[in-house]
């Protein structure tokens, strides 16, 4: 990324391209914890429910991959929304 275009006269950053810049942050921090999320889910829940790997998932293990998978997602959304508004309770009281 090249942050130099936005820059006013001695290197500081408008407000406009501040709020630029803070969203492309925001987006790719998004993306890098979907790619975490996947990445830890896939492991766990394969090694919960595939004993015997071969060429395709057997009618449990097709059910226990979507219980784990479910599971996990409810786990991670319950635990972001928890530090979400841990980090809003301590931002307020930083103001």
């Amino acid at each position: 990324m090249d942050f130099s275009s936005n820059a006013l006269p001695g290197g500081k950053m408008d407000s406009a391209s501040k709020e630029q810049l803070m969203s492309q942050v925001k987006q790719q921090i998004a993306l890098a914890n979907a790619q975490e999320l996947l990445q830890k889910m896939s492991e766990k829940c394969y090694k919960k429910c595939i004993s015997k790997p071969g060429t395709t998932l057997d009618n449990s293990e097709q059910k226990c991959i979507a219980m784990c998978m479910d599971r996990y997602m409810d786990t991670w959304n319950l635990v972001s929304r928890v530090y979400g508004q841990r980090l809003q309770r301590e931002s307020s009281r930083m103001s």
